[in-house]
């Protein structure tokens, strides 16, 4: 279990200390998608859902998420994010919507959970904006990309 640095010498779920780490600069970019019917997407761009502008309110959505992350996640450190963004794209040959965010801070500890949590959300109210046309939408392939920063380095899918 020693591996395992959210548990403590007796196997308990713990918060990590981190207050001995440097704070260095931290980058996470993380993606995922939503695929539907073409009929949906269609809908989607045009701007044609009653609930109004799903891209412009899921990218709010990611935002807030990624703000809020260590309220929903537990043993995530909260984190002073010092920039995010989240990109909707919108992709008929899925046909669906591809979703990918950058978040950075400088700090002791990564924002990898942030990125992720951003992409889901956002996938998430796409979902919610076009539920009443496609129930039958699948949120899928949301991972982890790249990160830099810290004592482990870089990593690239």
């Amino acid at each position: 279990m020693s591996d395992l640095t959210h548990l403590n010498a007796r196997g308990e779920a713990h918060m990590v200390d981190v207050g001995e780490k440097s704070a260095t600069h931290r980058v996470a970019i993380a993606e995922g998608r939503i695929t539907m019917a073409p009929a949906t997407l269609e809908a989607l761009v045009s701007g044609n859902l009653k609930k109004g502008d799903a891209l412009g309110t899921a990218r709010i959505a990611g935002i807030m998420a990624a703000k809020r992350t260590a309220e929903l996640v537990p043993l995530c450190h909260p984190l002073p994010l010092t920039h995010l963004d989240v990109e909707l794209t919108p992709d008929p040959g899925l046909p669906g919507v591809t979703c990918e965010v950058r978040a950075e801070t400088r700090g002791q500890t990564g924002v990898e959970m942030e990125a992720l949590a951003a992409v889901q959300t956002a996938l998430l109210t796409v979902y919610d904006m076009c539920k009443a046309l496609d129930r039958g939408m699948c949120i899928d392939q949301v991972r982890l990309t790249h990160k830099r920063g810290g004592r482990s380095g870089d990593w690239s899918r």
